[in-house]
Parts: structure tokens; C-alpha cells; sequence
């Protein structure tokens, strides 16, 4: 890398790149913030503008449009309990109730640094370990995706929020609505009631929207909860630098969501959704205060945050040294990449190492320019709650109507967001969380297909046990999903043994009075 330095620094130093760079990824920050409008969408339609680009301005630009969509997702995530995109799923669970707390400036700005320093981790990994970490993502196959499926189902027990049964249904709820339309291995047509439109399965960011924000809608115009938003979104000054200490002063919960996103997102296919959930759950395991998780927890906006933000570096890896995007953004750089007439594989670094290293330093300033980005617009950001009711219940209405219509360009969305929005509404009312309920929809297609595959695998053969039982990674991935479904256990009975002693010592002191 060292070599080419001298042209790295002309190239970072170029004014239309450090241009190109701030526009890519404020642009990316905006459209991560509407809900329907994904960062691949966004990638895709800058992507013919950069033909007549240099290769170096078309991956910084493409590169800052990445990093801010992103990001951009925890804004709806935040504000409106809308993750804008679906790496923003888990920022939901803390950030929202922050906002309902009137802190919503609090978690944007908890959001930003958390982001921007995920990111810079990601990217340094990115940097350095490429060569090594693209081997690892050739050796997961169907069983091994098949048990990271099982162990993010795992994770209901920690989102069940009070009723472990609830939870449980929930998740076997959003299992049977991954089920809908053509099966992944076989295309046979299910639960699609002759219904064509329905052969093509339920869009996850359609039902994202539905069970996250119209309940919080009904609810807004319910209670009128944008009052009590507004009144906490002061002394941001402050708020800004205690938060930066907050998270200064937690590095492990920093470096380990930012390794747990890293890592997730060099293994194809896994996206920055698992990496987000994986991450959170881990918080709130290793969390002495388990219990505030869900209810408005800083610690819950960190992991998630920094997390999906290095599962961007991650994804990028195997794109880079083998030729395969580990995420649909990815993929368009993909494009891009060949675009320029360049072929990404391990000869990529010897090819075309100057261009390769101006664009992973790139990567990592863009980091940079986000952070402060999401700082300064924090500001101004959080104040759209002090809008009265009357004016931000309809906006964020027709805001969700037109993110899912402008996914798929079909009406019929539109009716299912609706639909599955009154029935998160009266399921909310019950007492059903709907993060299980959208943990089983992601995560039921990857199971599915891991398990299919790896027992046709395993029959052709003849070995279908050891398939599932017999690889090293599928090994350890199971290891890891018993110490998750017990550990839960094991704080409950230690929980109990506590309360007991600490009863016995009341009882005591109170016999010696």
C-alpha cells in the first residue's frame, strides 16, 4: 500500500472527489431516511451517471452513497419506528422508546458516533485483512447458514420483552409469512390462494413499515405522543459530548457489535438486518441491566448501530478478493467495478492497487464525513417531532405509502402494509412484540433454504447427519446457539436464587429486630 501513496494523496486530495465524497453521502443519509427508498435503489440509479466519471470518483462517490444510506436508516428507525432500511431493524427497539422518552436528538446523535465509529473499524479491517477474511466466507455453505438461522431465532427469547410464549408465537407467526410465495428450492407456489401477485412473497420492507410504524400512527393520533417527544430535545450541546464519553467509555460493546457486523457481513447473503440483531442480542446478554432493553436503552442504539455500520466494510471483502458481492449494494459496486473495466479477484490488489487503496481510505474518511454529518443534522433532525400531531401523523402516513408502493411499484403493497399494519396495531394491543414476529420473516427464508439444500447435499452424499453435524463452522455455530438458548435460563434461575437469598437475609434482619 505504502508504494502507492503518493498517488492516494493526489487522489483523496482532489477537489470534485472530496465533493463528490460530502454529496454521496449526505444524498445517502436522505435516502436512507425515507422508508421504501434503500440504499441499493439509490446505488442503482447513480450508477449510469458514473460512466463518464474517473474510476477513482465513481467508487468514492458510489463508496460515501453506501455509508450514508446506511446510516440514513436509523433516522426513520429513531424518529418514527421505521427503519428506513432493514440493517436499521434492531435501532428500533431502543431508539424509538428514546424518543417517546424526549430524547430523540440523544439517540440520533448516540446513532451518529456509534455509526461513524463502527464504520471507521470496519473499514480498517477492511484495509488490512481482506486477503486472509475472503477464504473464510468460501467455507459457509447451506448447513452453516442454516445454523446462523437457528441461532438469530434464538435471539426471540431476548425480544420477547415479557412474555417468552408471545414471543414464541410471534416468531412461528413471521416463520409461516416467510412461506409465502415461491419456495426457494422447488418454486412450488404456497399459500398464494391463486393469488399471481402473491407468488412473488410479502417485501420485508412493506412489512417493516407495517408493523413498526402504523401502530405508533394509530397510536400518535391516540395519545398525542409527539407532545411528549418534544419535550426533551434541549441543551444538545452538552447531550452531544456526554453521549461521545458514553461511548468512549463502553469500548467493548463498540468492538464487539463492530466485529460481530464485520464478520456477518463477509459471509454472502447475511446482510447487515443479522448483523444488526446479532449484535443487539449480544448486548444484551453480556448487559447487567438487562431489563432496560427495550424500554429506551442507549446501549441498544451502540450495538446496533455500530454493527450494521462495519457489516458495510464486511460485505465488502468478498467482492473485493473473490468477485462476490456479500450484499445487494455490493453488488452494484460489482457494477461499478466492471464498469471501469476492472475485475475484482485476487489479482485485484496487484492489478490495480493504487485505485483499490485510494478507495478503502476513501472508505474510511467517508466514515468520518458521515459522523459529523449525522451530528450536525441530529440538530435540526429530532426538532420534526416537535411538529404538531395533526400535521406529522398524515406526513408519516403518506411517507409509508409511498416507501411501499415505491419498492416493487405495486398498489397491492400498498393495501398489505395497511392491512398488516391494523393487524400489528391489535396484536400490539395484546401484548405481541412485532420484533419476533419480523425476526422469523428474515431469518425463515435463510433457514429454509440452508436446510433444503444442505439435506439434498447431504442425501447425494449419503451422509445427511453429518452434514449438519459434521463441519467445523456448523459445529461451532451450534455450540454458540445451545449457549444462547440457555443462557437465558441460567439468568432467570440465578435471578430467582438472588431474590431468594435476598428474602432469606429480609427475613433474617427482620427476626433479630
Amino acid at each position: 500500500m505504502f508504494e502507492f501513496l503518493p498517488q492516494i494523496i493526489n487522489a483523496l486530495l482532489q477537489p470534485i472527489n472530496i465533493l463528490l465524497m460530502i454529496a454521496g453521502v449526505v444524498g445517502g443519509i436522505v435516502v436512507g431516511a425515507l422508508p421504501g427508498l434503500t440504499t441499493t435503489m439509490a446505488l442503482a440509479l447513480l450508477l449510469p451517471f458514473t460512466f463518464t466519471m474517473s474510476a477513482e470518483t465513481a467508487l468514492i462517490t458510489l463508496g460515501g452513497l453506501y455509508i450514508g444510506g446506511i446510516y440514513g436508516g436509523c433516522i426513520s428507525a429513531i424518529l418514527i419506528n421505521t427503519p428506513g432500511t432493514p440493517s436499521a431493524i434492531a435501532t428500533t427497539f431502543d431508539g424509538y422508546p428514546l424518543t417517546k422518552k424526549g430524547m430523540a436528538e440523544k439517540a440520533l446523535k448516540t446513532a451518529a458516533i456509534s455509526s461513524g465509529i463502527g464504520g471507521v473499524l470496519g473499514g480498517i479491517a477492511l484495509l488490512f485483512l481482506t486477503g486472509p477474511l475472503a477464504t473464510l466466507a468460501l467455507r459457509f455453505g447451506p448447513p452453516e447458514y442454516f445454523w446462523i438461522a437457528i441461532l438469530g431465532l434464538t435471539m426471540i427469547a431476548t425480544l420477547s420483552s415479557g412474555s417468552l410464549l408471545k414471543g414464541l408465537i410471534g416468531g412461528g407467526i413471521g416463520l409461516m409469512l416467510s412461506t409465502i410465495g415461491l419456495a426457494p428450492v422447488g418454486g412450488e407456489a404456497r399459500y398464494s390462494f391463486g393469488f399471481a401477485p402473491l407468488q412473488a412473497g410479502l417485501e420485508l420492507i412493506v412489512v417493516l413499515i407495517a408493523f413498526f410504524c402504523l401502530p405508533e400512527v394509530i397510536g400518535m393520533v391516540e395519545k398525542a405522543v409527539s407532545k411528549k417527544a418534544s419535550e426533551g430535545n434541549e441543551n444538545h450541546q452538552s447531550s452531544m459530548k456526554s453521549m461521545f464519553l458514553y461511548i468512549i467509555k463502553r469500548p467493548i460493546l463498540v468492538l464487539r457489535s463492530s466485529i460481530i457486523g464485520f464478520f456477518t457481513g463477509i459471509i454472502p447473503g447475511a446482510g447487515g438486518n443479522v448483523a444488526a440483531l446479532l449484535s443487539y442480542d449480544s448486548a444484551v446478554r453480556f448487559s447487567k441491566n438487562k431489563n432496560e432493553f427495550g424500554k429506551g436503552n442507549v446501549d441498544g442504539v451502540v450495538a446496533s448501530e455500530s454493527s450494521n455500520n462495519s457489516e458495510v466494510g464486511g460485505s465488502l471483502v468478498p467482492l473485493l478478493a473473490l468477485g462476490i458481492p456479500g450484499a445487494p449494494p455490493a453488488a452494484i459496486m460489482l457494477g461499478a467495478l466492471m464498469i471501469q473495466g476492472i475485475r475484482p479477484g485476487p489479482n485485484l490488489f496487484v492489478e490495480h492497487g493504487a485505485l483499490i487503496y485510494t478507495f478503502l481510505i476513501s472508505f474510511i474518511i467517508a466514515n468520518v464525513v458521515m459522523l459529523f454529518s449525522g451530528i450536525i443534522g441530529a440538530r435540526y433532525i429530532g426538532k420534526v417531532l416537535n411538529l404538531p400531531t395533526f400535521y406529522l401523523a398524515p406526513s408519516i402516513l403518506f411517507l409509508t405509502i409511498i416507501g411501499a408502493y415505491a419498492i416493487r411499484n405495486n398498489v397491492l403493497d400498498v393495501f398489505f402494509m395497511l392491512g398488516f399494519g391494523i393487524l400489528a396495531y391489535y396484536l400490539k394491543k395484546v401484548g405481541f412484540n412485532p420484533a419476533p414476529i419480523v425476526l422469523g420473516l428474515i431469518l425463515g427464508p435463510i433457514a429454509e433454504e440452508g436446510l433444503a439444500q444442505s439435506i439434498m447435499i447431504g442425501g447425494a452424499q449419503g451422509n445427511i447427519w453429518g452434514m449438519f453435524f459434521g463441519r467445523p463452522i456448523s459445529l461451532i455455530l451450534i455450540i454458540m446457539c445451545i449457549i444462547s438458548l440457555l443462557s437465558p435460563l441460567y439468568s432467570y434461575f440465578k435471578g430467582t436464587k438472588d431474590q431468594n437469598e435476598s428474602d432469606s437475609r429480609k427475613e433474617s434482619r427482620n427476626e433479630a429486630i
